[in-house]
């Protein structure tokens, strides 16, 4: 298994941030640091992957052995790319960060920085697991969440 470098950091997002997702452009915006694709990955634990509201907004919870191998995309970046996405996802206070080992589509194993959520209602464990996020048309991502706290993100589809 390859280690994480002390200079660049690997990245593995599942959701949004993806390609041709809606927050990618924080991965191509030079401003917000250097990012770089790597290869498209799958998580080599199974993890909970739910649209968790009514904004269409992915969680990956901390419940391993659960759920699918999640796929994604792995991506190196520096460390001002990674705390501009620490932003995004209001880490630590929101999701939390940890290493995972994720096997590329070449079938190599890339140690990367995984967001998932911790803490959440177990009531999220009865919606539908993916394996893959996709921002359609019928479930349309929206940014306004950004406006709701945590706790409204976890009782909007709950009630």
């Amino acid at each position: 298994m390859l280690k994480m470098s002390q200079a660049l950091k690997r990245v593995f997002v599942y959701g949004t941030l993806k390609s041709g997702e809606p927050n990618h452009h924080w991965l191509t915006t030079k401003t917000n640091g250097h990012a770089r694709f790597l290869a498209k990955g799958t998580t080599m634990i199974r993890f909970p992957l739910v649209i968790g509201t009514r904004y269409n907004i992915p969680f990956l919870l901390d419940k391993q052995g659960v759920g699918h191998n999640v796929q994604g995309e792995i991506y190196e970046v520096d460390d001002t790319m990674l705390s501009n996405l620490d932003v995004l996802e209001d880490y630590p206070r929101y999701y939390d960060r940890e290493p995972q080992t994720i096997l590329t589509d070449q079938n190599e194993k890339l140690e990367c920085w995984l967001y998932l959520i911790r803490n959440y209602p177990d009531a999220l464990l009865s919606k539908p697991l993916l394996s893959s996020y996709h921002n359609t048309p019928q479930a349309l991502y929206s940014e306004n969440y950004a406006d709701s706290t945590a706790q409204d993100l976890f009782t909007d589809e709950l009630n």
